[in-house]
């Protein structure tokens, strides 16, 4: 990072006492009940329920938490059945997204019984009110965003490296209760003099939060208003690219890419002709891709490169998972445009996050400050989620759970 040490950013506060309660990744055990296309996963699970039980055993892939005799609940939300899986019946309950890597958006089958640790927690709190900070894998030197922000529930695995945490930005459904610090919103609305709530925050930290050469993600808080106020208006931005939930994202005229040659039926390879400014897929092609966008890397690992694979390695045959598009669908052509603009928009706001990380850590608000206003250290109740239950969720076997 141009213009800051290790040093000075180590001294930043952590992430972890910014946002307190956090959640691992999600695990399901098994790929076949995720997908970038819901079409595939109601083919999978009707597949499933119509196979006779010494099929429907191999086609679960069961784990030493899951088999077709575990009993589980619904997920929080979810209107699944909560019968052993090995009496399962019915239309495959309707798909939600899933935000499955970075910048990948997919579906899941919001079944608990198919998923090793699917984090109730999460789920519970999850609505449209709701954003997700996922902390991206650990490399040494990968450089790439150490944060993405979702709208949609994150599975928080990471292409490489140690996973991080996931860290919604409210502890109740509603945007009640922020995951913060417990005052910490009031004293930073009285050191630049005007309210802060937990989306500025929210923002601030998606624009400025780093690594220190460590796992530790930290915040440098500035003692300089203005200078919260221009990040906080740059974390906003990036959080719109990342959302990917509102207008479309565009470049300018003249940038934008189009297909300049149709993707084959049943693409491969994908590679990237640097002179050309251009992906080939196949015979296909598509064109401007600004370099920055094939670079864009996230622990390391390519992101249109990663994104791509994700719909063309193959599957086992025979395996649920290996029931997917016969041939490459438009949407996803659409979906591949939309990504390269976000990656080069991303890119164009990394050096002026660099210049205001280094603002910060000019004129810092020190984790000491934040000791001698009592806000550190953080209390053991705000690391750990709230007690929530809004409504009845029933348990394995239609009985109701008891929270």
């Amino acid at each position: 990072m141009p213009g800051v040490t290790n040093d000075q950013l180590s001294e930043a506060p952590r992430l972890a006492d910014l946002m307190p309660w956090s959640a691992p990744p999600l695990r399901t055990g098994r790929t076949w009940p995720i997908a970038p296309d819901a079409p595939s996963l109601k083919a999978r699970w009707d597949a499933f329920v119509r196979a006779d039980q010494a099929d429907r055993a191999t086609l679960l892939e069961p784990t030493r938490t899951r088999t077709l005799h575990t009993p589980t609940a619904q997920l929080p939300g979810q209107r699944t059945g909560t019968e052993p899986l090995a009496h399962a019946s019915g239309p495959c309950p309707a798909p939600v997204p899933l935000l499955h890597g970075p910048f990948d958006e997919q579906w899941l089958i919001p079944d608990q019984r198919l998923l090793d640790a699917a984090r109730p927690e999460l789920w519970r709190v999850a609505d449209e009110r709701q954003l997700f900070l996922v902390e991206q894998g650990y490399v040494p030197d990968a450089g790439g965003p150490a944060l993405l922000a979702s709208a949609a529930l994150p599975e928080g695995r990471s292409p490489a490296g140690r996973p991080g945490r996931i860290r919604p930005l409210y502890r109740r459904p509603g945007g009640a209760e922020p995951n913060v610090a417990p005052g910490l919103l009031t004293h930073l609305s009285g050191s630049y003099d005007q309210e802060v709530t937990a989306a500025d925050l929210f923002a601030w930290i998606l624009a400025v939060g780093a690594r220190a050469g460590s796992p530790d993600v930290r915040v440098p808080l500035p003692d300089d208003a203005d200078v919260w106020a221009h990040g906080v208006e740059l974390g906003r931005r990036v959080l719109r690219l990342e959302r990917r939930d509102g207008e479309r994202p565009k470049l300018p005229g003249g940038r934008r890419p189009y297909v300049r040659a149709p993707l084959p039926a049943r693409p491969t390879e994908i590679t990237y002709d640097r002179d050309e400014e251009a992906l080939l897929i196949g015979d296909g092609r598509v064109s401007p891709v600004p370099a920055a966008a094939w670079d864009f890397r996230v622990s390391g690992v390519g992101v249109l490169e990663q994104w791509f694979a994700r719909r063309t390695t193959p599957a086992e045959p025979g395996t649920l998972a290996a029931i997917r598009p016969k041939a490459w669908p438009q949407p996803w052509t659409s979906q591949l445009l939309e990504l390269v603009t976000v990656l080069t928009l991303l890119a164009e706001l990394r050096p002026r996050q660099d210049e205001l990380r280094a603002s910060a850590l000019a004129d810092p608000l020190t984790t000491k400050t934040l000791e001698q206003a009592h806000i550190l250290p953080v209390p053991d109740t705000a690391y750990r989620p709230a007690s929530v239950l809004d409504h009845q969720e029933e348990g394995p076997g239609g009985q109701f759970a008891i929270l």
